[in-house]
């Protein structure tokens, strides 16, 4: 059931929920991690293009990767940015590719699909402009397409469980 909530624009990017992105594993094509490496201090560094490291629970498969970033600007499969591996969190509409790097970034996608009241902070005001929801298409964003997405999402997050 859908409720008249109010969203209001956090002014997030998505860079920053490139931290730790869920990724189908190259090996068991289960859930896999990418997050930053530890440097050799032990040290993580919060940078986006420091250092990333890939872990499978599930297969214990583990990768390092050093190159910079390279986020997803296309249609269709969604990748994460270090190791270019689909990402986890992704389904298919007939409009086109919802996805997301984490849970925090898909609940994000959410409350903005759900909310039937989205205010934007005033353009002159300070801060970032184009935001994640506000870079999100024209079909997500669309109250005729609400409940196909938020079904969409629903079982993207049912991924999660299984």
């Amino acid at each position: 059931m859908l409720s008249s909530q109010r969203f209001r624009d956090s002014r997030h990017t998505k860079y920053d929920f490139v931290d730790h992105v869920l990724v189908r594993c190259p090996k068991c094509t289960g859930i896999a991690h990418v997050a930053p490496a530890a440097l050799a201090s032990g040290e993580v560094s919060p940078s986006l293009f420091a250092p990333r490291r890939l872990v499978c629970r599930a297969c214990g498969l583990t990768r390092h990767v050093s190159d910079g970033l390279r986020l997803f600007r296309g249609t269709g499969v969604a990748v994460d940015p270090y190791f270019g591996l689909p990402l986890w969190l992704q389904t298919e509409t007939r409009h086109g590719w919802v996805w997301a790097y984490n849970p925090e970034h898909l609940d994000l996608i959410r409350q903005f699909v759900q909310a039937s009241l989205r205010e934007r902070p005033p353009w002159d005001s300070n801060g970032r402009k184009m935001t994640l929801v506000a870079r999100l298409p024209t079909w997500i964003k669309s109250a005729k397409n609400r409940v196909e997405v938020l079904r969409a999402i629903e079982r993207i997050r049912a991924s999660l469980v299984n």
